[in-house]
């Protein structure tokens, strides 16, 4: 097993390589339960080590030009992960009965997987995955406005493909790939809008725990592994706070020295 998990590395990001194993592992822990191995192999595998980066997450104007420049029945798509947060996986996966108009919130409890080459409903990536997002009304028209264009599809499905079938994620992949080359943006995947909508929660001043909240990570030392460095730096709030701190003591003996 841990010659298989090296061989992966060769060729797989060390994130990916981890999902792998996490699933094969989870096959041989449901073997151990029926009592047909007595151990899992995947015990004490080693994982590549990821080696830290700092995510520059897309600007505002960066985010119109995708939406702008991808093929038109994907406009609102992007905007809508830009906004929200939601994965790309879960926007696939997003039905019309999961938009409360009237709350102004998008339910997030599935998200559209592929097997094999059958795009099909799969629970979302981790329990803290489910999860209800408000939505801010310049997104609701947008999606009205999609909706007239684009009326939701298979399963209520707000966002198709051309044939109005599922999304899958590889062919969606292509159209973005190619909507970075024509705008000669250095940008890897969807997922850097949800890196967009991060720092967006981050710059108006949201805490660790409300943007874990949102982008429904498991904890909120996940939030921060992936985050931290885009939180505005502490050092001078400090120094404020203690200097509001002394100034205060410093005032109120000027009065009682007033009194005497």
């Amino acid at each position: 097993m841990q010659a298989w998990v090296a061989a992966l590395a060769e060729v797989l990001a060390p994130s990916t390589v981890e999902v792998v194993v996490r699933h094969v592992s989870s096959v041989f822990k449901a073997a151990v339960l029926d009592r047909l191995i007595p151990s899992s192999p995947t015990q004490g595998i080693k994982l590549p080590k990821k080696e830290p980066r700092e995510i520059v997450p897309l600007d505002v104007e960066q985010v119109r030009a995708i939406a702008d420049a991808i093929q038109p029945r994907y406009g609102a798509l992007v905007v809508l992960m830009a906004a929200t947060g939601i994965r790309p996986g879960e926007a696939f996966g997003l039905s019309n009965d999961r938009v409360d108009w009237l709350q102004r919130s998008i339910r997030v409890d599935r998200q559209l997987v592929t097997v094999g080459n059958v795009a099909q409903f799969g629970p979302p990536k981790t329990a803290a995955s489910h999860r209800v997002i408000p939505v801010p009304d310049f997104i609701l028209q947008r999606l009205s406005a999609h909706v007239r264009e684009h009326p939701p599809g298979v399963h209520g499905l707000l966002f198709t493909n051309a044939k109005e079938e599922m999304i899958q994620r590889k062919r969606f992949g292509e159209v973005w790939r190619q909507t970075m080359k024509r705008l000669d943006f250095e940008c890897s995947g969807p997922h850097q809008l949800r890196h967009h909508y991060a720092s967006l929660l981050i710059q108006h001043g949201e805490s660790v725990k409300v943007v874990q909240k949102r982008l429904g990570h498991a904890s909120a030392s996940e939030t921060l592994d992936t985050y931290s460095h885009l939180w505005p730096d502490s050092e001078d709030s400090t120094r404020r706070a203690v200097e509001a701190a002394y100034a205060t003591e410093s005032a109120g003996k000027s009065q009682l020295k007033g009194l005497h």
